[in-house]
């Protein structure tokens, strides 16, 4: 089992004895968290991932992390539903602001969605082990965590193409839907990406951008009968 302390790089080189020095509670509880992030990671199961299988990830004892955390259910929450809060925060704190400061012209247009995708088919494949271990794992957690993340989430880039719409008169059907819709569909793009090793990003991203804007189906007309 590796000792709780670390070693000073400076002591090794200049060939004296390692220096030991304990972390502080702070560093201590980041270094559990990032222990317990890649054990649940690895095993894919909240559930099977035991505290000593996150205390010898660590090379920490048990007791170590028991005077962090009060409990399993705890660590997996600060390890796994937080960052992964955080992330989906941010990602969409970051689309809020497409086109607020310059004129939505067809062109800039279909760059700003290009952009818009590429940011979340890039965020959701990093999310990707995290994402399936919330929402396909407790389902009380799962519950959770998409009604209070990442629904609202959703809502939150809905509203800002409202907000896109009343500054440029643009009107959009239903964009609470449209945003779900983005959401899913760059969430397959994103398993494509990590799963296909023949995805094409570049590709995607340009049917992807062309089909939100102008639709993903041509428009069938009545065939001329046959006389």
């Amino acid at each position: 089992m590796a000792t709780q302390a670390t070693t000073t790089d400076a002591a090794v080189a200049d060939g004296q004895p390692p220096v030991r020095r304990r972390l502080t509670a702070e560093a201590r509880k980041r270094s559990i968290l990032q222990a317990a992030r890649e054990a649940f990671t690895e095993t894919g199961d909240a559930n099977g991932t035991t505290i000593r299988v996150i205390a010898e990830r660590g090379g920490i004892s048990e007791g170590v992390i028991y005077r962090h955390f009060e409990s399993k259910d705890q660590l997996f929450f600060e390890a796994v539903v937080e960052p992964l809060r955080e992330a989906v925060d941010s990602l969409v704190a970051a689309t809020e602001i497409v086109d607020r400061d310059e004129p939505l012209t067809p062109e800039r247009q279909r760059e700003a969605m290009q952009g818009l995708y590429r940011q979340l088919i890039a965020t959701l494949e990093e999310l990707l082990p995290l994402l399936g271990l919330v929402l396909f794992g407790d389902p009380a957690t799962a519950q959770r965590f998409y009604r209070e993340s990442f629904a609202t989430a959703m809502d939150r880039l809905g509203e800002a193409w409202k907000a896109v719409e009343d500054r440029y008169g643009y009107e959009f059907e239903s964009p609470d839907i449209s945003a779900r819709a983005v959401m899913g569909v760059a969430l397959i793009a994103a398993l494509e990406s990590h799963h296909n090793d023949r995805f094409d990003r570049d590709r995607t991203l340009g049917i992807l951008s062309d089909g939100t804007i102008n639709g993903f189906f041509p428009t069938l007309e009545p065939q001329r009968k046959r006389s």
